[in-house]
């Protein structure tokens, strides 16, 4: 997707991903809903599944910017496997850890499609002008180090000074928190916050976030 961001006029640059630079692989929700129904030998039709599934992941993001924490990966699974009905008292966290590096080898296997046109170029301009960027996301079912392992597979890795997920420092945008997490991490201490451009795809936790904390704002509005 074409967009409009102003390279020039900011010295950092910090990218939310998912809708912002990647979606995911047409197929994969499907495939991992029937990895999750079959790993936890769910007795509920599979429809009933996926409802349940998408439900708890729009409730915990929801939740996780309203407040600003971060609700664990192995939270929601367990959330979603009381609503259809397995008992939690069999369910052990070496399970939930299983069940998670397979997940991992299937988003690995459908891998999310980068959307972000010409994301490369755009990322070769701005390290060019000796400038820097950064991944700043909030996640859910995919953890930090799975997008690390996506990313390199990408090779836009290479690119990148920093990431920062959501899962890893314990709380999500738009809490001022994570930007100031931001902030730290760039080398160039002297950085007036306008210098740092934030580019999302959410009002609030990325437009609003990054703006309420004096960093400079694009929202991108494209139709995925």
């Amino acid at each position: 997707m074409k967009t409009d961001i102003d390279i020039h006029n900011h010295s950092h640059f910090s990218f939310d991903l998912w809708l912002t630079l990647i979606k995911s692989h047409p197929e994969f929700k499907a495939k991992r809903v029937e990895l999750f129904s079959s790993f936890f030998e769910v007795k509920k039709p599979i429809d009933e599944v996926a409802k349940v599934v998408k439900y708890y992941d729009d409730l915990c993001n929801s939740i996780n910017e309203v407040i600003g924490g971060n609700i664990d990966t192995f939270e929601i699974y367990l959330l979603i496997l009381n609503s259809l009905e397995v008992d939690l008292k069999q369910i052990h966290k070496e399970q939930l850890e299983e069940f998670y590096l397979k997940s991992e080898d299937l988003f690995l296997k459908y891998k999310p499609v980068v959307i972000f046109e010409n994301l490369h170029q755009l990322f070769d301009e701005i390290k060019n002008q000796g400038k820097t960027i950064n991944i700043l996301s909030n996640t859910g079912f995919i953890k930090g180090k799975t997008m690390r392992k996506f990313l390199m597979s990408e090779n836009l890795d290479q690119y990148i000074d920093f990431h920062i997920y959501s899962d890893e420092i314990n709380c999500s945008k738009p809490n001022p928190k994570v930007f100031q997490e931001v902030k730290n991490l760039i080398k160039n201490q002297d950085l007036d916050l306008k210098q740092v451009l934030h580019i999302g795809d959410n009002p609030i936790a990325d437009y609003k976030g990054a703006k309420n904390f004096g960093f400079s704002a694009h929202l991108l509005t494209y139709k995925i």
